[in-house]
């Protein structure tokens, strides 16, 4: 039944001989299958199922069967052949790739059996040999009757392990990437479970090693490139870890491959060179996975640094623009905040300092006309001689101590401060907001003030009493002038006001007839005693009143006796006395709001690196998992640090956002998706330094496993010059010591990597040049093989055993580049993930094209070279199966499998990476702007702040050393004050329809003061200080910029210096007035009066803190304006001392009377500004 001869041999290879033979046995079955082409086309019957160890009979065919292993190491199950009648003997041939098989003949007869079995077939078999051959059954042709796609479907089908295996491990992945992207208590485990899908990864791999056939030293080398890769830029694993990590994959393959092919027989090519370019492709991929990480968290940290900053940033901005508020809100009633802070923005875009261009040539006016509103003005009787007595501390705290309790009186009846002049303080009720009780409201304040001095009078036994004036009508009200803004109040019923005042009685409240009728006898009144009013009062002849208060003579009883007057009043001061009871008072010191300020991280100090550490990319951050004590560092108590840390979050990238459009990453502002690709990227030459890394490694692997041909030699050489070039163009900064030194001609060099990093356009052609060198550079060696047709694998009707196979392939190529090419494919992917910055689209198209590129050479153009190693390897090896691998061994598959593995996770990178990218970009831009706006809003602060303070003493209210219970006070020896007043205005000034009920009025002194304002940026007026201005009365210093105590170390002479510039400032101001009257048909005349001498400089009032300055040189300043002459500086005979000394010309005017200093001789200062030697007119 079966034919049995030596001569005859056909196309299959026979099995082991039956033991009791005295030479092997060949069985061929040609019908079955016929070899035309090796493993490429077969004609073949069905296959019959396996069904463990029955016996099948496929079409006749007895005595064939599978046997299941039997325990033995290494078997996988066994093709046995025993002939019909004979129980005992047989032909057994082995799956598994170790171990004998499980009847095998006699040792002596092995080797003839396999020499026979591996003959190179004489000549193809005829018709009749044929169809004697169809009698014959072997193992041979058992096994040739299984074709190869059926082979590969039960090689599937019969190993359920390997199924078993990949779909639990594709489950667990897919869980464990749900729970950690959804389950907030997973993420606290960042490190334990990468280290697990880790380790899930290597062991994964290594069981692929020893899967589907013979163990080759170039199996899996992709899966552990991959999961190299993996940990360095996929896995939330510090540089450390992952380093540990990626090494630890390399050495596991290498070291389990090296021990377990070292000891077998040399079956396969040499062995270290394979391992050698192992171990180039795992250091390669290392280096690019560090590369790759380290770049990353650099941008990574930046962008958190960034995010921080910029969360300081508005913080910082929140801070000033609270600030701002309680600035605004100092100086300013709310409905006109809005107005002047929209002025002062234009003010720093125009310029600072400068006034913004408009359409007309007057000045902004803020002022209102308001109806329906009651004025206090009060005075406090008798400050003046106490104030004398004290200190200038004392004075600052006595007066931030009253002046602060009638801000509290007057926030309590729904009143409003306006202003702070010396010892006298007035108020309005029914501002900014109309109030139908302002009359009751302003003289309720004025009974709670009187009351409040009494109280002070009684307990101190200081001399002191407080007089109170109170009229109702309407006032215009707003701001003039362009520095130290004060909102204040114009009208003839302000003036009525003030006249009350003047006009009333010590410890009581004067009011006017209007103010009475809106009483509607809340109050008691009686008529005041006019025999000695004043003037103003008596000519316009109403009748004025006294209000009763009902609690009077109940707190004199409360508070009589006081027990300070009675125990400590002999022992103190009065200033003293003063000073203790009104510490008890408690009122806030000024500016409080600006001594402590906010800010969650500081810019001076680094970032801690806790918190970096603990910031990964891949897993959202929650307050949960913030490392201990990182509030506390960064001071971020609030929920918006943790907003803005979540949008570092990768996920995000796939929501909607209002900054990228989610599909395509773009933003949605096209200049700033412009600005972004034309944005410098001085890191591109690191990027192609890096990529030279891969080609370089290319060029070793296909150095070890080629045979070097002359023609890729040359090859790499022309391309290792195209690198090379590339490298020094982008390296040739680091070049410009060297190239300067040399010729003028080459000093342009160093320009090259600068183009580079800031052209995108040349950017991305280098980019593109430099992948597409490494893309062709990784195939090169299958362009020197001969076309398809002309290898004889590929021959028609040619068929071949093991004899006529080598390991190398016409053209001298060995037949182990084949896979080794694959995995250089596979590092031509990894090059275009090292281009950070490369725009996504592009990266799409080079990996796509790359794709498509492997995927035809491999599957298509060249698949027959993995035809070859696969039947060269199985066919070769004395202890391996005779069937075909399974899909882990085969080259083109696996190669096919990584390529789209490395595709779609390259691809899923460089999106996440376009985003980190983006992201950094869109935080950078951000912080530009807030720091911008920040420092906009720093400016507009000082400025601000400037307008309440002198520019010497803001400092004192913003910097961080400034203790909060201090009070700002400084004292000064020799300061000149200017009172300069329009007298002609109060004339000038009417109420009627005609200009508005004043409003064009005030809208000229507007320009007046703002014109005044304007000469204080000259330079030479910088030491020039505006305190106020009264109505049509302008008030300035010279001499408040110098320290405490520096005057007293220089001569008289040199300290008074500032003296000439209050002159030529006030001289300005004349001239200044000149050019008003002659565009406005005016005749205004300016009065002015000097005086200089030791004053004392505070800050008083928490509400609305006001500089000021105080002393006896003030009042006398402001009495020479008052009963000065038009036209005319008038000046004390000290200053005029003085003056001379400068070399200015002054002349007496005599003795006159001044209220409250008795009789004076005064001097008119010649203004004509002419400095001779002696002076033209004497003193005396």
């Amino acid at each position: 039944m079966y034919k049995t001869s030596r001569e005859h041999q056909g196309p299959e290879r026979a099995g082991s001989a039956c033991p009791g033979q005295q030479r092997p046995l060949q069985i061929q079955q040609p019908n079955l299958l016929k070899i035309q082409r090796p493993y490429l086309s077969e004609t073949r019957s069905p296959a019959p199922p396996r069904l463990g160890p029955q016996v099948l009979d496929p079409k006749g065919i007895r005595g064939l069967r599978y046997v299941t292993p039997t325990g033995l190491p290494g078997h996988q199950g066994q093709i046995q052949y025993q002939p019909q009648g004979s129980p005992q003997g047989g032909i057994a041939l082995g799956r598994g790739d170790h171990g004998p098989p499980l009847q095998s003949p006699a040792a002596s007869q092995r080797r003839p059996l396999l020499r026979d079995l591996l003959q190179p077939e004489p000549a193809v078999p005829t018709a009749a040999t044929a169809a004697g051959d169809r009698a014959r059954r072997a193992p041979g042709a058992a096994r040739c009757c299984l074709g190869q796609r059926q082979v590969q479907e039960e090689e599937l089908a019969s190993d359920p392990g390997f199924l078993t295996t990949m779909l639990c491990g594709l489950g667990g992945f897919s869980l464990l990437l749900g729970l950690a992207s959804r389950e907030q208590r997973l993420q606290r485990w960042t490190r334990p479970l990468s280290g697990l899908v880790w380790a899930a990864l290597l062991a994964l791999g290594l069981g692929f090693l020893f899967t589907g056939g013979v163990v080759s030293a170039w199996d899996q080398v992709p899966f552990f490139l991959f999961v190299i890769f993996t940990v360095y830029a996929m896995l939330p694993l510090g540089m450390r870890d992952a380093a540990a990590a990626g090494l630890a994959s390399s050495l596991s393959h290498l070291l389990v491959l090296g021990l377990y092919l070292g000891p077998q027989p040399n079956s396969q090519p040499a062995l270290l060179p394979q391992l050698a370019a192992n171990a180039v492709l795992f250091l390669c991929g290392n280096v690019a996975g560090a590369y790759h990480k380290a770049l990353m968290e650099r941008a990574l940290r930046a962008t958190f640094r960034e995010a921080l900053s910029s969360l300081h940033s508005r913080r910082r901005l929140d801070t000033e623009k609270k600030h701002q508020e309680h600035l605004l809100l100092s100086i300013l009633p709310a409905y006109l905040a809005r107005e002047m802070k929209a002025e002062i923005m234009a003010r720093l875009q125009a310029g600072q300092g400068s006034r913004p261009e408009s359409t007309n040539n007057f000045h902004s006016l803020y002022v209102k006309r308001h109806q329906g509103v009651s004025v206090l003005y009060a005075d406090i009787v008798g400050f003046t001689r106490l104030a004398s007595e004290c200190s200038p501390k004392e004075l600052v705290l006595m007066l931030n101590e009253l002046f602060g309790k009638f801000d509290q009186i007057a926030k309590e009846h729904e009143c409003m401060r306006i202003k702070i002049l010396g010892d006298c303080y007035y108020c309005v009720s029914g501002l900014p907001l109309s109030l139908p009780d302002h009359a009751i409201n302003c003289v309720r304040m004025g009974l709670d003030m009187c009351r409040a001095i009494r109280k002070l009078r009684a307990a101190t036994g200081v001399d002191i009493n407080m007089r109170v004036g109170v009229h109702s009508g309407s006032v215009l009200c707003g701001v003039i002038g362009l520095q130290k803004w004060q909102y204040d109040v114009w009208s003839h019923d302000v003036t009525l006001a003030n006249h009350m005042e003047a006009s009333g009685v010590p410890g009581r409240v004067h009011i006017t007839g209007a103010t009475l009728a809106l009483l509607a006898g809340a109050y008691a009144v009686e008529d005041a005693a006019m025999e000695h009013g004043d003037p103003y009062l008596r000519e316009l002849g109403e009748p004025t009143y006294l209000v009763i208060d009902p609690r009077a003579e109940e707190d004199e009883k409360g508070t009589a006796g006081g027990l300070l007057s009675s125990l400590e009043g002999p022992k103190m001061r009065p200033s003293l006395l003063m000073t203790r009871y009104l510490e008890s008072w408690g009122a806030a010191k000024p500016f409080a709001h600006l001594s402590h300020v906010e800010s969650p991280v500081s810019t001076s100090t680094p970032l801690p690196e806790k918190a970096l550490s603990s910031f990964s990319p891949q897993w959202s951050l929650d307050r949960s998992r913030t490392p201990r004590g990182l509030d506390d560092e960064l001071d971020t108590g609030d929920a918006k640090f943790f907003q803005v840390i979540e949008q570092l979050n990768s996920q995000k990238q796939w929501k909607q956002s209002e900054d990228f459009n989610p599909l395509t990453l773009y933003f949605r502002e096209k200049e700033m998706e412009k600005e972004y690709r034309l944005s410098a990227l001085p890191a591109f030459k690191y990027y192609a330094a890096c990529t030279f890394l891969v080609f370089f490694s290319n060029f070793i692997i296909q150095m070890l496993v080629t045979n070097r041909p002359p023609a890729l030699t040359i090859t790499y050489s022309i391309t290792f010059l195209l690198f090379f070039l590339l490298l020094f163009v982008c390296f040739s900064e680091h070049l410009t010591k060297c190239v300067l030194k040399g010729p003028k001609m080459l000093h342009w060099l160093p320009t090259l990597s600068v183009l580079v990093a800031t052209r995108p356009g040349l950017r991305v052609a280098l980019g593109t040049a430099t992948i597409l060198l490494v893309f062709s550079m990784a195939i090169t060696s299958l362009v020197f093989l001969p076309a398809a047709s002309n290898c004889p694998f590929r021959a028609p009707n040619v068929s071949f055993t093991a004899s006529n196979l080598s390991w190398e392939l016409p053209g001298s190529l060995p037949l182990i580049s084949v896979p080794y090419s694959v995995h250089c494919c596979v590092l031509g992917f990894l090059s275009c993930s090292l281009f950070l910055h490369m725009s996504f689209e592009l990266k799409l198209l080079m990996l796509l094209l790359w794709l498509a590129a492997c995927c035809s050479l491999f599957l298509h153009s060249h698949a027959w070279l993995s035809d070859c190693l696969i039947a060269r390897l199985y066919l070769g090896a004395l202890d391996s199966s005779l069937l075909r691998p399974g899909v882990l061994k085969e080259p083109k598959l696996m190669g096919a499998i990584s390529f789209f593995i490395f595709f779609f996770t390259l691809l899923v990178l460089a999106r996440q990476n376009e985003y980190y990218c983006r992201l950094d970009f869109l935080w950078k831009k951000k912080l530009r702007q807030e720091q911008e706006e920040t420092e906009t809003m720093e400016n507009l602060t000082r400025l601000l702040l400037e307008n309440v303070l002198p520019a010497h003493v803001a400092p004192q209210f913003i910097g961080q050393n400034r203790r909060n219970e201090d009070l700002y006070h400084q004292s000064y020896e020799c300061v000149c004050v200017l009172f300069a007043s329009v007298p002609d205005f109060k004339e000038f000034y009417s109420e009627s329809s005609i200009n508005h009920e004043g409003l064009e009025c005030l809208r000229l002194l507007n320009e007046i003061i703002a014109d005044f304002d304007e000469l204080l940026s000259k330079p030479k007026f910088s030491g020039v200080e505006k305190i106020k201005t009264i109505c049509s009365t302008y008030m300035a210093a010279t001499g408040l910029n110098a320290t405490s105590g520096q005057d007293a170390q220089q001569d008289a002479e040199q300290s008074c210096s500032h003296l000439g510039t209050m002159v030529e400032f006030a001289v300005a101001l004349g001239s200044k007035l000149d050019v008003i009257n002659k565009h406005s048909f005016n005749n205004f005349r300016l009065r002015v009066g000097l005086n200089h001498g030791p004053v004392v400089a505070g800050v008083i009032g928490a509400q609305k803190p006001q500089y000021d300055i105080w002393g006896n040189t003030v009042n006398v300043a402001s009495r020479m304006e008052s009963t000065g002459v038009l036209g005319k500086i008038q000046v004390t005979e000290e200053t005029a001392c003085a003056l001379q000394s400068l070399g200015y010309t002054c002349y007496s005017r005599g003795i006159i009377k001044v209220k409250g200093k008795g009789q004076l001789c005064t001097y008119f200062l010649n203004t004509d500004l002419t400095r001779t030697g002696p002076p033209s007119a004497t003193l005396g």
